[in-house]
């Protein structure tokens, strides 16, 4: 990266070198025994708890300095929070030796340093709760300044460095700066967490399947290829886990789960994200009905454990996730919205009432496929509350089980919120000759042209040949989820390091 520096780093350099010649190690070894953090204190210090904050040892990064002359108030972050330093010079460098105080506090600190101090607290005259700071040590010296933004008199943050560009390329400054940033993904591991609760407290197993895979099954996407040189042959990343995951049922597991981190080679946009999250589980001896009836528990769970209430405020609109959820058929949704009833139309009919509802599609998809374009240009966008989008034609689900009563449709729904797909799920096709049909009808959609058709993956049907018990199964678009619960408008607000354009360094 180039290495064209600004006057201020340029600086910071300059006092670098200062620290360095004055004897003072601007990386000291990393061992600091902190003994408090930020809100711990504020939380639990009083009149009648002061003495146990008599020796204190806390660390954070300077956020503010207001110099007073013999007296600096100094505002750090620590993991928890921002708390104040009360560094007095003549406490800190007793007697005449005033180098530490020159070197480090007056010339050498500058916002973004992380420094450590130890003392005892107290209240201030204006009611803060503060460190009386006997010692200071500069732990980590910064040499590139933060960004500005403005705060209040308690260190929060009113006025944010909003830039998307500098966000999401430079994560690591946009947590230091904006606060409520590092909330969303502690929120992020908190909704996770529930999950696994949630599923382990009912007998679900966690497991990990592969993420180089010689066949890239379970889902109708482009994938990454890569090549193993030992074994001098392509792998793919990816692009789901549910083949493994059925493998799992056929040899025993009743219950498994996988958080898989999934790989698509295609578009990016505000939803999308080439590498992302997808939890998948399956369970034996159940279907479509019954993973309805728990995904709404689930859902509703996740929501009370984040906000205490069923009920989630997306952007403008008020999400209610309490259960029970409206079931709508795919062919009822599209006629519900277009007023067109497509069930009992081949190709030709399908294409034709996309002409007529002015929606382009390549001559390379079949069926199933301009069905779901169908849905996604004129019903998706219009299920604001939780609704489960059932039944689906054969042609479109691969892996799904023809439904029981319902001839030409499978057992499919996927739930949609806010006009967007959350969760897919199936009771799982368990025929080894009906799956291995469908393979090769989408074989022969690959043959049109079709790069997002399914591969035939022979180890899985040969796995299916050992007999795979009633199976239901479910994907459940993590970052989507965590976007919905937490009210945020983009993937790249709840992706710690979203892909991004390479950066121009000239």
């Amino acid at each position: 990266m180039s290495q064209n520096l600004s006057e201020q780093e340029i600086i910071r350099r300059e006092k670098l070198q200062q620290l360095e010649a004055a004897g003072i190690n601007p990386y000291p070894a990393p061992l600091y025994p902190i003994t408090h953090y930020s809100q711990d204190i504020k939380k639990n210090y009083s009149e009648e708890t002061k003495d146990q904050f008599t020796a204190v040892c806390v660390a954070g990064r300077i956020m503010s300095v207001n110099d007073k002359g013999k007296v600096m108030f100094v505002k750090v972050q620590d993991d928890q929070g921002i708390f104040q330093l009360y560094i007095k010079r003549d406490e800190i460098c007793p007697g005449d030796d005033k180098t530490y105080w020159d070197v480090i506090t007056k010339n050498g600190m500058d916002l973004g340093d992380i420094i450590g101090a130890t003392g005892y607290v107290f209240i201030t005259k204006t009611g803060e709760t503060s460190l009386h700071a006997n010692t200071v040590t500069l732990l980590a010296k910064s040499l590139k300044p933060l960004p500005v933004v403005k705060r209040d008199e308690d260190g929060h943050v009113f006025d944010a460095v909003t830039d998307p560009e500098f966000r999401y390329r430079q994560r690591y400054a946009d947590l230091i700066i904006n606060p409520d940033v590092k909330d969303t993904f502690v929120k992020r591991t908190t909704l996770m967490t529930t999950i696994r609760t949630f599923l382990n407290s009912r007998g679900a197993l966690e497991v990990d399947t592969p993420v180089l895979q010689a066949i890239p099954g379970g889902a109708a996407a482009r994938p990454f290829i890569t090549h193993h040189n030992a074994l001098d042959v392509p792998f793919y990343l990816r692009i789901a886990n549910e083949l493994y995951l059925k493998r799992l049922i056929v040899g025993g597991f009743d219950w498994v789960y996988e958080f898989s981190r999934n790989f698509r080679n295609e578009g990016m946009d505000r939803t999308h994200n080439p590498e992302f999250t997808v939890l998948e589980w399956y369970t034996a001896y159940k279907d479509y009905f019954w993973m309805m009836e728990i995904t709404e528990q689930l859902f509703e769970k996740i929501a009370m454990t984040l906000h205490g209430t069923t009920e989630v405020k997306v952007g403008d609109t008020t999400i209610n996730f309490k259960a029970p959820y409206r079931r709508v058929s795919i062919m009822e949704a599209i006629q519900e919205n277009t007023g067109i009833d497509i069930s009992g139309k081949d190709e030709a009919g399908l294409r034709e009432v996309c002409k007529q509802l002015h929606i382009d599609v390549p001559p390379t998809i079949g069926k199933g496929k301009l069905i779901d374009e169908i849905f996604g240009a004129t019903s998706e966008s219009k299920y604001i509350q939780p609704t489960f989008i059932i039944d689906y034609p054969v042609e479109m689900s691969p892996l799904t089980k023809k439904h029981r009563s319902k001839e030409g449709l499978v057992e499919r729904f996927e739930l949609m919120v806010n006009g967007k797909e959350l969760a897919n799920a199936y009771s799982e096709l368990n025929d080894p000759i009906d799956q291995r049909k469908r393979f090769e009808d989408q074989l022969a959609l690959m043959e049109r042209g079709d790069d997002e058709a399914m591969f035939i993956d022979h180890d899985f049907l040969r796995a299916l040949e050992y007999g795979m018990p009633p199976t239901s199964g479910i994907g459940i678009g993590i970052d989507r989820l965590c976007m919905m619960m937490l009210n945020q408008p983009s993937i790249q607000d709840v992706l710690f390091f979203p892909q991004m354009r390479p950066e121009n360094n000239d």
